[in-house]
């Protein structure tokens, strides 16, 4: 007679050693790395088609995740206008895997850029959140918008968000950069960075790793803010840089520059001419749109990504 047995694994404290186990977006099994898995969600899931665990994992094996949770980011503004900052961005490695059963995840979509004409200024449009389990990140601020008929303008100021948007451009400020119009406050605190204030050229907006550069100069001309630099990840196994804010814009007819940005972020752009939109999934920011124009570009959307211990 012969009897079969199965073999267990213990950890140190006595304990089985499971291991999480879980499907990604739309049943998807994951991408093996190692003794790990992750998943990329580039759009929200909701129920069986979230994040669906079916081991829950133990102390002796896995029972925890790694995550990387970035909102959208935030448009750009109007007429040498502030630039969208990227979303807020937030990744640990120590999350409780949830329980067994559906999950759902959301991905922010980026804010729109402001299309406003030069009386109504507008300010660009705040990113939307992402969320996972217990992990919200909040949307890029949008950036700030001149406003050219002399009237006063709060949307001039760059929006408050995971990154701060910049601020738009102002008017008669001289060269010596008096900044006037204000870059928006990272927030809540710790998922990004300020966006930069204004003088005449619209300022840089802030970055999941820096600070939006100020914009300057006066009119004919003015120097866009740069966008402030974003983070990289090596979640999925290589780094990837996201979410960076937007290069603010500039007046652009008498040697200006636009403002520059990398990791998802859009640059700014010079007179009468439209920025390209930020890069969907890496949640970066709008750049400031150019003089005569109206237009700006819009945030890109952002992403969640899941790690774990497989075997």
């Amino acid at each position: 007679m012969s009897f079969g047995y199965q073999i267990l694994g213990f950890g140190s404290g006595g304990e089985a050693a499971e291991f999480v186990a879980a499907t990604g977006p739309d049943g998807a099994s994951g991408t093996t790395d190692g003794d790990y898995k992750y998943h990329i969600f580039n759009a929200t899931k909701l129920g069986s088609a979230g994040f669906v665990v079916s081991n829950a994992g133990s102390s002796g094996g896995s029972n925890t995740l790694e995550y990387l949770v970035l909102a959208g980011g935030g448009g750009g503004g109007v007429q040498h206008g502030g630039a969208g900052a990227g979303g807020g961005y937030r990744t640990a490695t120590d999350l409780a895997c949830p329980a067994i059963g559906n999950h759902d995840v959301t991905v922010g979509t980026g804010g729109a850029g402001s299309t406003d004409g030069p009386t109504t200024g507008s300010s660009g449009v705040n990113g939307v959140d992402s969320t996972f389990s217990t992990i919200t990140s909040a949307g890029g601020g949008g950036g700030g918008s001149f406003r050219g008929d002399g009237t006063a303008n709060a949307a001039a100021n760059g929006s408050d968000g995971g990154s701060g948007g910049g601020a738009g451009g102002g008017s008669g400020n001289s060269a010596s950069c008096g900044y006037i119009n204000s870059g928006g406050t990272a927030t809540p605190a710790g998922q990004g960075y300020d966006g930069g204030d204004s003088a005449y050229a619209g300022g840089g907006g802030g970055g999941a790793g820096a600070v939006g550069a100020d914009g300057c100069g006066a009119s004919p001309q003015g120097e866009g803010g740069n966008g402030g630099a974003g983070l990289d990840s090596s979640i999925t196994a290589s780094a990837v840089g996201r979410g960076g804010g937007g290069g603010g814009g500039s007046y652009g007819s008498g040697g200006g520059s636009a403002g520059t940005a990398t990791d998802g972020g859009a640059a700014g752009a010079l007179a009468s001419t439209t920025p390209s939109n930020a890069v969907d999934n890496k949640g970066g920011g709008g750049g400031g749109g150019g003089v005569g124009t109206y237009n700006a570009s819009n945030g890109g959307s952002g992403v969640v990504i899941l790690r774990y211990k497989f075997q």
